[in-house]
Formats: structure tokens, C-alpha cells, sequence
């Protein structure tokens, strides 16, 4: 039997959590990346499965290796929050600059945000405002935001 990952995708966009789940358990488990990181999101969120964070862990892990940017950033979340795993900023940090460095701009948001406000690394405005343009340069309106905030901060401080 053929499994389609457009249909799995079509069917969770509908609500159709079933056929998701059909379509797309036998790809991921065939190793396709795309397929285990939607797995992760339904499980991560309980859609059509029982809400489980460490088995959304398990699935993100496996598509993130692959180099999944989506995959990296969720994992990423998931050691930031302690969600699934234990908390661990240094790893969470490593899974953001990898999506971050393939331009998911989500993870190039999140990384300006950790330099801008110091969460697991020393704050340092420069590279916070070198990811948050990336980010912003794709309409991503939190870095947008976030950029200005740095630069009005720095007239009013000159």
C-alpha cells in the first residue's frame, strides 16, 4: 500500500486526525522526516492520539536528525520548557541555531530573543539584532517587533 504524506497533511488540516495518523505513522516509520515530525505534532499536541510529550519528542528527535528545521525548533522548545525532557538550554539552544542557520525564521526569532534577553547565553544586542533581521526580513512580525524595541532602546539610551 502506498502511504501519502499530502493526504495525511490535507486530512489534519481538515480535523481528520484518523486518516493523519494513517498516512502518516507507516512513512515515519519507514523514516521519512516529514511524516515523523507531523507524528510529533499530534502527539505533542494530542491530535488523534493521547497527548504524550516524550513520544512528540521521540518523533522530532528522529525528522531533527534528518535536518528538519521545523523538527529542530520544536525540539528545541521542548529542552527550553522541559517538556518531554528534562530541561536543558544548552541543547535547546543548539536544536534553534541549527533550524535558525537553514532560515526557519520561527528559530531565528527565538535565538535574537535568547541574545536579546540573555536566557541561555550572554545577552549580546549585535547578534540578537543580526538573527532578528533575518527573521524580520521574512515577515516575521515578533522580530520585526523585537528588532525595533532594540533599536528605540538604543536612541533613547544614546
Amino acid at each position: 500500500m502506498s502511504y501519502d504524506f499530502q493526504k495525511g497533511l490535507s486530512a489534519a488540516e481538515g480535523g481528520d486526525y484518523a486518516t493523519a495518523l494513517r498516512e502518516w505513522s507507516p512513512l515515519a516509520k519507514q523514516g521519512d522526516a516529514a511524516g515523523q515530525f507531523s507524528l510529533g505534532v499530534m502527539y505533542a499536541n494530542g491530535q488523534g492520539v493521547q497527548q504524550n510529550d516524550k513520544t512528540a519528542v521521540k518523533w522530532y528527535i528522529l525528522a531533527a536528525e534528518q535536518g528538519n528545521a521545523f523538527a529542530q525548533f520544536s525540539l528545541g522548545l521542548k529542552h527550553a520548557t522541559g517538556r518531554g525532557v528534562p530541561p536543558d538550554f544548552k541543547t535547546a539552544l543548539k536544536w534553534f541555531r541549527s533550524a535558525a542557520k537553514q532560515g526557519l525564521d520561527r528559530a531565528q526569532d527565538r535565538l535574537g530573543l535568547e541574545y536579546d534577553i540573555g536566557f541561555s547565553v550572554r545577552r549580546n544586542n549585535k547578534t540578537a539584532v543580526k538573527w532578528y533581521t533575518l527573521a524580520a526580513e521574512q515577515g516575521h512580525a515578533d522580530a520585526q517587533y523585537n528588532l525595533g524595541v532594540i533599536y528605540s532602546e538604543q536612541e533613547v539610551g544614546s
